[in-house]
């Protein structure tokens, strides 16, 4: 066959194939997760990878820059042509599945790890993302937020990553912010776009323009805070300000307070606000030691009512599993895993191999068997056990982190290799 006869099968751009090696890291992040939700009493669930593009665009949740980015496609299911999409965004499939299956219980505390699909033009970063998100349906105020906070916080903590810089922001006071400016109403949605889309040029410009009428306002987009102190500081600055401002700037203040109060340290800057729009109130990210995003969230008070379901408040968050996946040293895929080996193939030797992985085995352990060929066995397993073909009961048995080899009975090798 000619090399001209030969398909050349490459995957599609923007997609990642997982190795053996990344699915030890995907493994250990959806672990540390997993545990995380189950000590904060959360449970799991899997919405669907296909929805119906209404349900974001009806719902105003995707700014017109986003409809372009989705995968979509007709639906010709009873001929209807409905167009439905790849999922864009984990929250508010897991906000219908609540209402479609789960409503009017509250509060529900929910999970789950699933991956999201945007288009990106050049193909060159991903466009499939995996998230492990959780949302706390139907919560009261402030102990919401500081939950979901303190379990993001916890299964970062879970990976070894206490470096991770939390940027908190409120939506609700951006969008106060903006009415301060008293802009015309086409102006003002205008530049609630271009902020969501991630260009915050205009607003700097305008709330500068601004100047000392309403002095409260540059500090809150030009300084970063640590503290409800900053927050209170512009509370003092901002008597004249309108209710909506006042409301979401209290609301801020309470949640800062008691992350104050358990030292649960954070960083305040208004701009940290990104892509969707539904939410209305807190609204944070984690970034890595080097400046990486790792997970973000929010409260989200309409989206849930707006969908059918209860007047119910809702807060969540979602880490992102490429990143954190990047952020796990190198280690060896299998651990403690065991190569059963045997240097020839004669039946009576590979019969008594394949016991030996299977005693192993019943007593908890992890083993590969395999015909030894070279040193492979030595660079991928913390244990390899030889069959002695000279003495089918007894075996060689090769601690790979040491070099050291010890001759032993099967029973013997089984007890050391399980302590």
């Amino acid at each position: 066959m000619t090399s001209e006869n030969v398909l050349q099968h490459q995957k599609c751009r923007g997609m990642r194939d997982l190795l053996p090696s990344d699915m030890v890291r995907f493994r250990r992040v959806e672990t540390a997760f997993r545990e995380g939700c189950v000590a904060y009493g959360y449970e799991e669930v899997k919405p669907p990878t296909i929805e119906y593009l209404s349900l974001f665009t009806a719902l105003g949740t995707l700014t017109p820059g986003m409809v372009g980015r989705v995968y979509s496609f007709l639906d010709w299911d009873g001929w209807s042509g409905e167009r439905v999409v790849l999922r864009p965004d984990s929250t508010i499939p897991v906000a219908r599945l609540y209402v479609e299956n789960l409503s009017p219980r509250a509060p529900v505390r929910l999970s789950y790890v699933t991956n999201s699909f945007v288009f990106e033009q050049t193909g060159e970063k991903p466009r499939e993302r995996w998230q492990c998100g959780a949302e706390f349906i139907g919560g009261a105020s402030v102990v919401t937020e500081v939950e979901i906070l303190q379990l993001a916080r916890d299964v970062i903590s879970r990976l070894g990553f206490d470096g991770a810089n939390l940027q908190m922001c409120h939506a609700g006071l951006l969008k106060a912010l903006i009415e301060e400016l008293e802009l015309p109403a086409d102006e003002r949605e205008v530049l609630v776009e271009t902020v969501l889309d991630g260009d915050w040029k205009d607003l700097f410009a305008r709330v500068r323009s601004v100047g000392d009428r309403k002095r409260y306002l540059l500090p809150l987009i030009e300084v970063q805070g640590r503290s409800a102190g900053y927050l209170e500081n512009i509370r003092s600055l901002s008597s004249d300000s309108g209710e909506s401002f006042k409301k979401a700037l209290d609301q801020f203040i309470e949640v800062a307070t008691l992350l104050d109060e358990l030292e649960l340290k954070y960083e305040i800057d208004i701009t940290a606000v990104r892509t969707f729009e539904y939410y209305t109130g807190i609204c944070f990210q984690f970034l890595s030691p080097t400046g990486e995003k790792i997970g973000g969230g929010g409260r989200y008070d309409d989206l849930i009512p707006q969908m059918g379901g209860p007047d119910l408040s809702a807060c969540g968050f979602a880490l992102y599993v490429d990143q954190l996946m990047g952020m796990i040293k190198e280690q060896a895929a299998v651990g403690r895993f065991v190569a059963v080996v045997c240097d020839e193939s004669s039946p009576q030797v590979v019969r008594r191999t394949l016991e030996v992985a299977g005693a192993i085995r019943t007593v908890g352990g992890a083993a590969a068997v395999g015909i030894c060929r070279g040193p492979e066995f030595t660079e991928m397993y913390r244990w390899v056990v030889r069959i002695l073909p000279e003495d089918l009961e007894r075996v060689e048995v090769l601690d790979t982190e040491t070099n050291e080899r010890t001759v032993c009975s099967i029973a013997d090798a089984v007890g050391r290799l399980m302590s």
